[in-house]
């Protein structure tokens, strides 16, 4: 009866062992995070006069001094555009894909009915020119290179605070290998059946199992995975920054304050 109890405690042990270095973050050489940790407006300042992801509305961002959230992914013709959605028809009203045009033909059409178009990331980093930091959730499924050999390349000459992050922990695994001193962090919420992952896979991202691959510098948490085992390990562990999106309240925006958590905000003003 002793042994089995002591298998079983054992078995226990090296299990949460295990779980522990799967989830565990960088935690030797760190990219530097000073600059980086601050709340960043959801695809910049937008409203209904300023849409998202739009130069109006990072520019009302950098005006009012918050950090700006913002996508990308590559046009047909390989230029970075900033636009978060595979396809163009909830923001510009046509049903086609964001990756089957050209810079040229993407920029014919209007965000939300403005006179906005969508931006490449050259005509946005040149507009917030370091004012303000930027947090770049790369887009895509896969370890997208192209995408994310550009994107790198483009901010080597940067002059400016940014962080990179992704769903995809092949993605941040990518710049680990090529780019390991940009500030990389995990997107991660409750991955569910509309996901359309595996269940195994639904789990090991659902759980931050696949840090294991990627070792982020911050964890990017949605409101309600925030209570997670594994976000709070990381976080309490082995201090590794905490983002939260979206959020969207004033209580929400306080909740974080108390729990030194980062805001990534919409439709308020800290």
């Amino acid at each position: 009866m002793m042994i089995a109890v002591t298998v079983a405690v054992l078995l226990v042990v090296i299990i949460a062992v295990v779980y522990v270095l799967m989830i565990m973050p960088r935690v030797t050489d760190r990219a530097d995070m000073d600059m980086v940790s601050t709340d960043y407006a959801h695809r910049g300042l937008w409203d209904t006069a300023n849409p998202e992801n739009s130069l109006a509305a990072a520019a009302l961002a950098v005006k009012y001094g918050y950090g700006i959230e913002l996508d990308v992914q590559l046009s047909g013709d390989g230029q970075i555009m900033v636009f978060h959605d595979t396809g163009l028809k909830r923001m510009c009203g046509v049903d086609k894909p964001l990756g089957g045009l050209t810079c040229r033909e993407l920029k014919s059409y209007r965000l939300a009915g403005s006179t906005q178009t969508i931006p490449t990331l050259d005509e946005m980093l040149a507009l917030v020119d370091g004012r303000v930091p930027l947090l770049i959730e790369i887009k895509g499924e896969g370890k997208e290179e192209k995408l994310c050999r550009r994107v790198a390349e483009r901010l080597d000459t940067y002059n400016g605070a940014f962080a990179i992050q992704s769903f995809d922990p092949r993605i941040l695994s990518w710049f680990k290998s090529y780019r390991p001193r940009f500030a990389r962090g995990q997107l991660v919420m409750k991955f569910t059946k509309r996901t359309e992952k595996s269940l195994p896979v639904r789990l090991l991202l659902s759980g931050l199992m696949l840090n294991v691959l990627s070792r982020p510098d911050f964890i990017s948490v949605r409101g309600d995975h925030v209570n997670s085992l594994a976000f709070r390990v990381c976080v309490s562990l082995f201090k590794c920054r905490g983002f939260v999106w979206t959020v969207r309240s004033d209580s929400g925006y306080k909740l974080c304050r108390r729990r030194g958590l980062f805001a990534i905000f919409e439709k308020i003003r800290p």
